[in-house]
């Protein structure tokens, strides 16, 4: 996996990568995009999809925006290297949408019917995943690595409790 040190000098291949915001901060996206959402409509499960892979891009290329501008130096100019450097690294908030998005296309067919709430399970599970591999990867003790899960866990459950509240 590549991922760049700083925008202005040249990526690195390391094997042992420990940055999964992005994978956590998509699911987390997903999940809520998940929990606004209703599925009412003509096509409710394809304007879902369509939703949770939109929101990912639009995110993915605001921070990609916002680290490229919040990096770049008084003088000079920004590379197109240097965007797509930061584009890939940035890439999980768009492939976190993935698992979401799948699970909105085959819950019919599993029995959940027109509703979302294995799709917003998929997010929470993978966000809490996610979370607590890069506390481990980074050397996390157990206890370290279970309050990462912990704590994702209980703001998935935060956006679960506010789709019920909401009711949608």
């Amino acid at each position: 996996m590549t991922v760049p040190d700083r925008p202005d000098r040249p990526e690195t291949v390391r094997s042992d990568r420990t940055d999964y915001a992005g994978a956590v901060y998509g699911s987390m996206l997903a999940a809520s995009v998940i929990a606004a959402s209703s599925l009412g409509g003509s096509h409710p499960r394809l304007s879902l999809i369509l939703l949770l892979v939109i929101t990912g891009l639009v995110f993915w290329a605001a921070h990609v925006y916002a680290h490229v501008a919040g990096q770049r130096e008084a003088g000079r100019q920004v590379t197109w290297r240097q965007v797509r450097e930061v584009g890939r690294h940035e890439w999980p908030i768009v492939e976190a949408a993935a698992l979401p998005a799948l699970a909105v296309l085959i819950s019919p067919w599993l029995g959940t019917g027109e509703n979302a709430w294995l799709a917003l399970g998929v997010a929470v599970a993978q966000q809490v995943g996610w979370a607590s591999l890069g506390a481990r990867r980074a050397g996390a003790v157990p206890r370290q690595v279970l309050a990462e899960g912990a704590v994702n866990l209980l703001l998935g459950l935060v956006i679960v409790a506010a789709k019920v509240a909401v009711g949608h």
